[in-house]
């Protein structure tokens, strides 16, 4: 299966070069990438509609009608696994970056070396993100796309998987975290937390970007935040 790669930008000369870009990058890699160039939001989630089954999008900011942010604001209401990545002129919207859980940002012009490690980066969590969970809940046996899994928390002999629905299950948490690997981080002995939805942490809690609060326990917020730098 090609790489699905959605390229908006307004400007058709910026579109081409990270059109170029994406070729050698897939010649490199020995990668059958399909990208394709939309000139606005509006079209984009027009198409969208109709094919939601992109891998990675590529957005410039600044462009007629809506913006790049919104955008991708709408496309994370219903999409969790697609790869988000800011190709723009303007470094005012980095914190908005991070509200939309995007991959990275860059500055134009582009820098090919920094753009190839994050595609690279990209085709990672693809693969990732097409690894699943499988466990025994309610009388059926479920399998759950590990990018769905928000954070997962134990209450005596039961851990709850919270993901889009909620399940309890009858397992050790230090199971489902050598699961996991790596994307999640656990805090204290009561919680595993998926690090793509990490939104804020200070030293006593941590905020999930759908507004959860979780409690940290003292003395892990360090090695928390390393886990985060080392995820980004």
């Amino acid at each position: 299966m090609p790489v699905r790669i959605a390229i908006c930008d307004d400007s058709a000369a910026d579109a081409a070069y990270v059109g170029a870009l994406l070729d050698q990058w897939a010649a490199q890699r020995g990668l059958a990438v399909q990208a394709e160039r939309f000139e606005s939001a509006q079209a984009f989630l027009f198409h969208y509609e109709e094919h939601k089954d992109y891998d990675v999008l590529l957005l410039d900011i600044e462009m007629p009608g809506m913006d790049g942010v919104s955008m991708a604001r709408a496309i994370r209401r219903e999409n969790e696994a697609v790869q988000i990545v800011f190709i723009t002129g303007y470094s005012d919207y980095i914190a908005e970056g991070y509200d939309v859980a995007a991959l990275h940002y860059l500055m134009k012009p582009l820098d090919k070396e920094k753009f190839f490690s994050v595609l690279n980066r990209a085709a990672q969590k693809i693969t990732q993100n097409e690894r699943c969970i499988c466990f025994e809940s309610g009388g059926e046996m479920l399998r759950i796309p590990v990018y769905e899994i928000r954070y997962l928390e134990v209450f005596r002999n039961y851990v709850t998987v919270h993901a889009k629905r909620e399940y309890t299950v009858k397992r050790t948490l230090s199971e489902f975290e050598q699961e996991l690997g790596s994307g999640f981080h656990r805090i204290g002995r009561a919680v595993i937390v998926n690090l793509k939805f990490v939104a804020h942490v200070t030293k006593t809690e941590v905020q999930l970007s759908d507004g959860t609060a979780l409690p940290l326990p003292r003395g892990a917020y360090e090695p928390l935040n390393r886990a985060i730098i080392a995820h980004l």
